[in-house]
């Protein structure tokens, strides 16, 4: 197994952020590393959806876990394994918010995630949280 864990704060309101990450399809509009995605019914467990990333092939995911304005999660299947991901979101004083992102990959494509794509992943994690701080102010 292999995990990238990192964690930012940000400002906002927490009902903001989370309407702005549950809306899916409209990801591309503000997410840096994000090319299309779509959810196919509501932010829900076991819904599925399909992302395609910048620079990545597309993946179906599903969500495993809804805790709202708190946490969401999901998983895709890789070749002989799978990629979990969890988002936390932690109101703070102050109207800040603690982001946390960890990504687990199991299966024989751990070595290709540990090095070749698991820095990659902790920029990009950054780089999503500014942009959605600036996309939450602005309101969905």
């Amino acid at each position: 197994m292999y995990e990238v864990r990192e964690e930012a704060v940000i400002v906002g309101e927490l009902a903001a952020v989370w309407a702005v990450v549950t809306e899916v399809g409209r990801w591309p509009e503000w997410d840096p590393h994000e090319d299309q995605a779509r959810l196919d019914g509501e932010f829900v467990v076991g819904t599925t959806g399909w992302v395609k990333q910048k620079g990545n092939p597309a993946a179906v995911f599903t969500l495993t876990e809804v805790v709202p304005e708190r946490r969401w999660a999901s998983e895709c299947k890789l070749p002989g394994g799978k990629l979990w991901g969890s988002n936390d979101y932690e109101a703070l004083p102050g109207g800040r918010i603690r982001c946390t992102r960890t990504v687990r990959v199991t299966g024989p494509l751990v070595p290709l995630f540990r090095f070749h794509f698991g820095r990659k992943m902790r920029r990009d994690f950054f780089r999503t949280w500014s942009a959605l701080e600036q996309r939450a102010k602005q309101g969905a």
